[in-house]
């Protein structure tokens, strides 16, 4: 039986899994992981890859992004083809987009929108939580449908009044929904409410740049909201999943929630873990590059978000990638914080930092990054065993690692459309130095080498979810 020519065989690496690390030969037989054992004898026509050294990892998973994302009337700046790039540079393999329709939109329609973005553009795999701002005689029907198509998550803002937030009866059918069809419920937690009033006082009191945008929102805002959820979601019995969470009081919240039995998983992003309110404060404007929502926090919820990830007590670190341009999307607001443009572009970003800030810093072991950053969202989001894992018979989504080696992250060298990198002058330790996508050689020596349109929707069906 002839060899197909897709075969690779990576020799001599240290592969790091969720629970353990090991040294092995890996062998790629077109789009899976064929055979891993302490030696294999290298097929005939297969391609070797010296990997000694060097640590393998399972593709990463981003399960929070923005790509095709209105808001704030204007347009994130990143397309499929440029954001799938730059996650693949930096490791990651499959991101999940918050599809998010406006309440006047039709859902099945936007579905449709975010897929025919993506599809036959994307260099990497991808899904989508389905974002639910409004509740008509339809939407049962019409969400009921759109997880039967593989779209097995939902999305909900508690903010963003006139806009994707929602009110508690859309809340609470949304979460009765999902616990009935056995999907998770995805959530920005704060409080449109408090947040519209206190941007209103501030706005009065001549307080319009970007450093007012976190006293608009403080953190017993989020905590509020995390509170709010975790009411809802213990009165209809939904999974949840909160989303981008940023400081030690929404994090109190949500874990007397867990201890009570609530269902709830918890993400926060990498920018949490590095960087804080002080960037958003810096003169001349330059704070706007770094107004998002939660807002940066006080330094000292940096150690506590480390700690909870070491515990096990946050699940994933995610990025929120919203890349709007500094020159002339961010300054919308230049006269008004609250039409910045929230979010910032991270999605190249995240493992480096995970690992030089992370890892190469002690605050959390090679295990732990491979948790947070890759298994448990697969685990979360059905994505699992195929996604997350090194094993036989997974997806061949695989990263090799140079943990030797050092670099500077900065907008001149990134690949994601946006103007600035909020980490610009970074210096982190470790880089990606090739990435696996399905068996196919999407980053090679750092260089991207991979297909557009390689890229395919994981439809996720209820049975896959664990």
């Amino acid at each position: 039986m002839p060899i197909a020519p897709q075969q690779t065989l990576i020799r001599g690496g240290e592969i790091v899994t969720d629970t353990r690390q090991f040294r092995a030969d890996i062998l790629i037989d077109s789009e899976h992981i064929a055979a891993i054992a302490p030696h294999i004898d290298a097929p005939a026509g297969c391609t070797t890859v010296d990997a000694r050294e060097m640590l393998i990892f399972p593709g990463f998973i981003d399960p929070h992004v923005h790509i095709h994302l209105p808001f704030m009337g204007t347009l994130a700046k990143d397309t499929w083809e440029t954001a799938s790039k730059a996650a693949l540079l930096g490791g990651t393999t499959t991101l999940i987009e918050m599809v998010c329709p406006s309440s006047s939109d039709d859902p099945t329609a936007a579905l449709d929108l975010w897929m025919s973005n993506a599809r036959d553009r994307s260099s990497c795999d991808y899904s989508f939580h389905m974002g639910v701002t409004r509740w008509d005689d339809t939407t049962e029907a019409t969400l009921t449908s759109i997880v039967r198509r593989g779209v097995a998550s939902f999305k909900v803002f508690l903010a963003y009044r006139g806009a994707f937030g929602i009110g508690d009866e859309v809340l609470y059918r949304t979460l009765a929904l999902a616990r009935r069809l056995g999907v998770v419920v995805t959530a920005h937690c704060e409080n449109e409410t408090l947040i519209a009033e206190r941007s209103r006082e501030l706005l009065a009191a001549g307080r319009t740049g970007p450093e007012a945008h976190h006293d608009s929102r403080p953190p017993r805002v989020e905590a509020s909201g995390v509170d709010h959820l975790m009411t809802f979601a213990e009165m209809t019995g939904a999974e949840t999943y909160i989303v981008h969470l940023s400081c030690a009081e929404a994090l109190e919240r949500a874990l007397a929630a867990r201890a009570r039995g609530v269902r709830v998983g918890i993400e926060t992003l990498i920018q949490y873990l590095v960087l804080d309110k002080e960037y958003a404060e810096r003169p001349n404007f330059e704070g706007a590059k770094f107004v998002m929502s939660p807002p940066l926090r006080d330094r000292s919820n940096q150690a506590v978000l480390w700690n909870a990830l070491r515990r096990g007590d946050i699940d994933t670190v995610a990025t929120d990638h919203a890349p709007f341009d500094f020159a002339t999307q961010k300054r919308l607001g230049e006269r008004d914080f609250t039409k910045i443009p929230n979010g910032i572009p991270s999605i190249e970003e995240r493992v480096k930092v995970l690992y030089g800030r992370g890892v190469a810093e002690g605050k959390i072991d090679l295990c732990t990054l491979v948790r947070v950053a890759s298994t448990n969202a697969a685990k979360q989001f059905g994505l699992h065993p195929r996604k997350g894992t090194v094993a036989v018979g997974a997806d061949a989504d695989l990263v090799i690692f140079d943990p030797r080696a050092r670099s500077t992250i900065s907008a001149r060298t990134h690949s994601s459309a946006v103007d600035y990198s909020a980490f610009e002058g970074m210096s982190v330790a470790g880089a990606v130095r090739d990435v696996w996508m399905r068996g196919a050689r999407a980053v090679e020596d750092g260089r991207f080498v991979g297909q557009t349109g390689h890229g395919q929707f994981l439809a996720r069906p209820l049975q896959a979810r664990q």
